[in-house]
């Protein structure tokens, strides 16, 4: 086993299939990820992030943009999930029941992730929990889930478990003493069908994913390399209310082989709680904004921030004024960096007092100004071959656009968001204009620039006001 020493003395595994599985050094693993993670499908934003996640683990040439597609709903988690209970099928040697690894630490590329000793102490006296130092050895079924993980949370405890021979229930009964609060997520690690020619792959992948899409549990393992493991946290799942969404399928065929015996890939989301924002949440977020304008102004005491998960999840917001319907300030951030609920209250201050293009916010305004939140969802890439592609990719009136210089003077960056195309709805002026804001020269190729996309969700006070009695909207 690929075994070493801390310094304290503790066994460290190594990484096994770094250079194979995945690139083995830490920059070149970094960007692949990140190019796998920014051409994901765009998604709205969501106040939470799943609970669980069924990923591939194959080469990631073959598997990693559909595993992708799970991480990137697991960004909003970095920050509060803080341990991660990972599960994949024994491949290389057989072991009786969920081994753990009896070591410390796991190595990867990226950087060492500690054991969660304590999590692992408090299952170690159920029968169907052993210890396989030899099992962990040159299993890839775990190790290639663990840079994705670094990447989307940062520092977090592993729980890692090889799942052999053991029944649905025991696994369900190991995930269960490990469920946890939102500090803790579950990631299950399974392939779909194996060397089957292109068509028959697609028609059997389909009937599984529509089986733990129905919380089925009698999947096979001809349909699941990790069926054991898979359908012991569809029980799991059940039991804890989680909504299931199925994020990709596909196979080799797809990505990066030939067709005529493919191995099937799938990513689910198993999510608690509020699926989609709402009015409500609009209304929390308007308040704070106001607040935190009229703190600044001395009207009011500053706001305090609901303790509710969606607001300490690091989102990226803009806050929009505007005074008889003209902009007054705008201010945001393109990168979820902090909690929501700090960012829009930042964010806010920001647009009254410190945008250069206007002069601070008066007190007397205060009552005039009318605000918007924008939430944004996280940007994807837009891949075109000329200038001509690019503009008839974009969507207007639902992409806001950040433009970045790609030559030797990268770093100018600029966004619109996608109100702007009210004002601006003809393609090819929103870039010239976008281009102008980032201090990019008109003669700069698009070719040459980055493009991402993003969505935002938009809410807009309705304030009443009153005239002659008489109660209007404004």
């Amino acid at each position: 086993m690929k075994l070493g020493l801390s310094p304290a003395g503790e066994k460290i595994r190594r990484p096994a299939v770094a250079g194979a599985f995945y690139p083995g050094d830490s920059e070149a693993l970094s960007r692949e990820l990140a190019e796998m993670l920014e051409q994901t499908r765009e998604d709205a934003p969501a106040p939470s992030f799943p609970k669980l996640v069924i990923v591939p683990h194959a080469g990631y040439i073959y598997s990693g943009p559909v595993a992708a597609s799970a991480y990137d709903r697991l960004r909003p988690a970095r920050g509060i999930a803080t341990r991660v209970v990972l599960l994949g099928p024994a491949h290389r040697v057989p072991v009786r029941g969920l081994a753990l690894p009896g070591v410390g630490a796991f190595d990867t590329p990226l950087g060492r992730i500690p054991i969660d000793m304590e999590a692992a102490a408090s299952i170690r006296d159920l029968p169907q929990v052993v210890e396989s130092p030899q099992a962990h050895a040159l299993e890839h079924s775990l190790e290639v889930q663990l840079p994705f993980l670094q990447r989307v949370l940062g520092d977090f405890a592993l729980v890692p478990l090889v799942v052999g021979e053991a029944t649905a229930e025991e696994v369900a009964q190991v995930l269960e003493r490990l469920w946890g609060g939102p500090e803790t997520i579950i990631v299950i690690s399974s392939d779909l069908s194996h060397y089957l020619p292109y068509d028959d792959a697609r028609r059997i992948d389909g009937i599984t994913a529509r089986a733990i899409l129905g919380f089925e549990t009698g999947i096979s393992h001809e349909q699941a390399c990790g069926a054991t493991p898979v359908v012991g946290a569809l029980i799991a799942a059940k039991q804890h209310g989680l909504t299931p969404q199925l994020l990709d399928l596909r196979n080799s065929g797809d990505t990066a082989g030939g067709k005529g015996q493919v191995v099937g890939y799938a990513s689910f989301a198993f999510s608690e709680g509020d699926a989609q924002f709402g009015a409500e949440h609009g209304r929390t977020l308007l308040r704070l904004a106001r607040a935190s304008i009229g703190a600044a102004l001395g009207i009011n005491t500053e706001p305090d921030i609901p303790g509710d998960l969606w607001l300490r999840i690091a989102r990226a917001s803009f806050v929009t004024l505007k005074k008889d319907g003209t902009l007054r300030g705008c201010v945001g951030s393109l990168e979820a960096r902090r909690p929501l609920g700090e960012d829009v209250i930042a964010n806010a201050r920001a647009a009254a007092f410190n945008d250069p293009r206007f002069s601070p916010l008066a007190r007397e305004e205060f009552e005039a100004v009318g605000i918007e939140v924008s939430l944004l969802s996280t940007p994807r890439r837009i891949l075109f071959e000329d200038h001509a592609d690019l503009i008839r990719q974009l969507r207007p009136g639902e992409d806001g656009i950040i433009l970045e210089n790609g030559d030797e003077n990268a770093g100018r960056r600029a966004t619109f968001l996608p109100q702007v195309w009210e004002s601006l709805p003809d393609p090819e002026q929103f870039l010239a204009h976008l281009k102008q804001k980032a201090g990019i020269a008109a003669s700069v190729r698009t070719t040459r620039c980055k493009v991402m996309r993003y969505g935002a969700l938009k809410w807009r006070e309705e304030r009443i006001w009153r005239e002659d009695k008489i109660g209007r909207h404004k």
